[in-house]
C-alpha cells in the first residue's frame, strides 16, 4: 500500500507577487489552459489534487519570480499565503515556505525570519539567481547564516535566464526553441547544479556547514556527474581549500526531490550516490499533475528497487525530518 505522501516543490502565486511579474510573464502562464487560475488557487481545486494524487501534505511556495519580487511583494505574498492556509479548512495539511526578495541578500534574511518566526514557515523556495548573479559573494552569507541559525532549509529553484544568459541557447533553429532549451528543456536544471557547485568552490559550506539546500527534478543534474564533480574538484584546492571535500558536503548538506521527473532511470543513479535519508518525493504541481506523479511512486513500489522502509523515508519520512512537519495519518 502507498504510503502518506509528503510533496514540497508545490507551487502557488499570491495576488501581490503574480501582480508584480509583469504582464509578459502573466501571458505565458495564463496561455496554459488552467494554470494561472490553478496557481492562485488555494481552496478546494488544490485539496481535490491533492487527493487524487493521495497527498497528505503539500508544501506550498511561490512558482518563478523573475528578477526577484520587491521586499513589499513579498512581504504581502507570504501573508496571503499563511492567511489562505490558516483559512481552509483542511489546514493541516499544507505547510509554507517563504518567497524572499533575493536580489536584496540583507533583506532576504529578514524576511526569512519573518516567515518563520511569526507565520510559522518551515524554510525558504527561492528563485536560482536574481537576474544572472548566483548567491556563492559573501554578500550572501547573512542569508545562509541566517538559515542556519533558524535550521531550516532553502530550496534553490530553477528560473528563467536572465537576457545574457539567455543568448547561449539561441542557434539555427526558431526561437521557441531557444526558450525551452533556456529553461526546462535543459538550461534552468544545468544552472541550479552549476550554483550548488559555485557554494561549494566559493566555501559557503565551510563557513555554514549546517546549511541545507533542496535541489530538485533528482538532483539537477548533479547526481549523473557527482563522481566526476567530486573527482575534479580535488584540483581546486590550490585555490583554496575546502575543511570538507564535496563528497561530504553532498552527504550532508544537500537534499534532492523527485519533482517532475517521471521515469525510474534518474532514480537508479541516485540510489548508487545519494543517502535515501537525503531524497523526498515531490510533484510540482500544477506544472506536473498530482496523478502523473502518484503513477510514478507506485511504479517505484513495484520495481524493488526500495524496501518498504525506504519508501516511508522519500515518501513522507525524510520531509518530516527536515522540514519538522508531520502528516496525520488516517
Amino acid at each position: 500500500m502507498t504510503p502518506p505522501l509528503i510533496a514540497l516543490e508545490e507551487h502557488f502565486y499570491s495576488n501581490a507577487v503574480f501582480s508584480s511579474i509583469g504582464e509578459t510573464f502573466q501571458r505565458t502562464l495564463k496561455a496554459v489552459p488552467g494554470l494561472s487560475e490553478a496557481l492562485l488557487d488555494l481552496g478546494d481545486g488544490r485539496l481535490a489534487a491533492m487527493d487524487r494524487g493521495q497527498i497528505s501534505l503539500q508544501v506550498i511556495s511561490h512558482a518563478f519570480t523573475p528578477g526577484g519580487p520587491s521586499v513589499e511583494s513579498c512581504q504581502k505574498g507570504n501573508d496571503e499565503l499563511a492567511a489562505g492556509i490558516a483559512q481552509s479548512n483542511q489546514s493541516h495539511r499544507f505547510a509554507a515556505l517563504a518567497v524572499l526578495p533575493v536580489s536584496d541578500p540583507a533583506e532576504s534574511a529578514r524576511e526569512l525570519e519573518r516567515s518563520v518566526s511569526m507565520l510559522n514557515f518551515v524554510g525558504a523556495l527561492i528563485d536560482n539567481h536574481a537576474n544572472g548573479t548566483h548567491f556563492d559573494s559573501a554578500a550572501y552569507d547573512v542569508l545562509w547564516e541566517k538559515a542556519t541559525d533558524l535550521d531550516v532549509p532553502i530550496y534553490l529553484h530553477p528560473t528563467w535566464p536572465s537576457a545574457s544568459m539567455a543568448e547561449q541557447f539561441q542557434g539555427e533553429y526558431p526561437m521557441p526553441v531557444a526558450v525551452s532549451l533556456g529553461a526546462a528543456g535543459w538550461g534552468w536544471h544545468s544552472d541550479v547544479g552549476l550554483h550548488v557547485l559555485k557554494l561549494f568552490a566559493a566555501g559557503v559550506f565551510d563557513r555554514f556547514p549546517k546549511l541545507k539546500i533542496v535541489v530538485g527534478h533528482m538532483g539537477e543534474m548533479l547526481p549523473f556527474m557527482l563522481e566526476r564533480c567530486i573527482d575534479m574538484s580535488t584540483r581546486w584546492a590550490g585555490w583554496g581549500s575546502r575543511d570538507r571535500p564535496l563528497r561530504q558536503v553532498w552527504d550532508e548538506n544537500i537534499w534532492i526531490t523527485t519533482s517532475g521527473s517521471w521515469s525510474l532511470a534518474p532514480m537508479k543513479c541516485i540510489l548508487e550516490n545519494t543517502r535515501v535519508e537525503h531524497i523526498m518525493y515531490s510533484v510540482d504541481y500544477p506544472f506536473e499533475t498530482n496523478e502523473r506523479g502518484l503513477e510514478w511512486f507506485k511504479q517505484l513500489e513495484e520495481s524493488g528497487m526500495l524496501n518498504s522502509e525506504q519508501l516511508e523515508m522519500i515518501a513522507y519520512r525524510n520531509a518530516e525530518d527536515l522540514l519538522k512537519v508531520k502528516v496525520e495519518k488516517n
